[in-house]
């Protein structure tokens, strides 16, 4: 039996074979989907703002940044056995939902975190950024596949390992 584990805002969660991991209602925020298939393990983040947290910020708040964030699930994907070199990424959100024009956070969300997994020499394999729309993602851990859904769409295979 498969467990399924949400990433809200601000999260980093980590799994195996066993682990679904699931955000739902990304809008700005932007959910960076983790898989190591050649170790079975996973993780999703769900970030919310852009760069790095400011020093005085509380450490549980920490990974609502990018930098923190990734830097973190890394961390823990690691920590379990995986090398970055194995890492496939899947991006999702950064959606401008309240369709603002003066609404810049989803643009620097995205490049952000564009940046900082550029920086890191990951493989991003898919993404669903940008548009008007709050998503979900899925992280089926065992199966080594990414799902996706907008609005109140039913879900679409984002990206699968081999």
């Amino acid at each position: 039996m498969k467990k399924t584990i949400d990433a809200q805002i601000g999260d980093v969660r980590v799994g195996g074979k066993n682990t679904i991991l699931k955000s739902n209602a990304i809008g700005s925020c932007i959910a960076v989907a983790a898989c190591d298939p050649t170790t079975g393990i996973g993780a999703m983040a769900h970030i919310m703002l852009p760069g790095a947290a400011p020093e005085d910020k509380k450490a549980e708040e920490k990974t609502k940044y990018a930098a923190n964030a990734i830097d973190t699930m890394l961390t823990k994907l690691e920590r379990l056995g995986s090398k970055n070199d194995n890492i496939e990424i899947a991006l999702v959100g950064g959606g401008n939902v309240l369709n603002r024009d003066d609404d810049t956070i989803c643009n620097d969300n995205i490049e952000s975190v564009l940046e900082l997994l550029c920086r890191k020499n990951l493989k991003i394999k898919a993404q669903a950024l940008g548009g008007t729309h709050r998503r979900s993602v899925t992280l089926d851990i065992e199966r080594a596949s990414i799902f996706y859904s907008e609005g109140n769409g039913g879900e679409t295979l984002l990206w699968k390992a081999g």
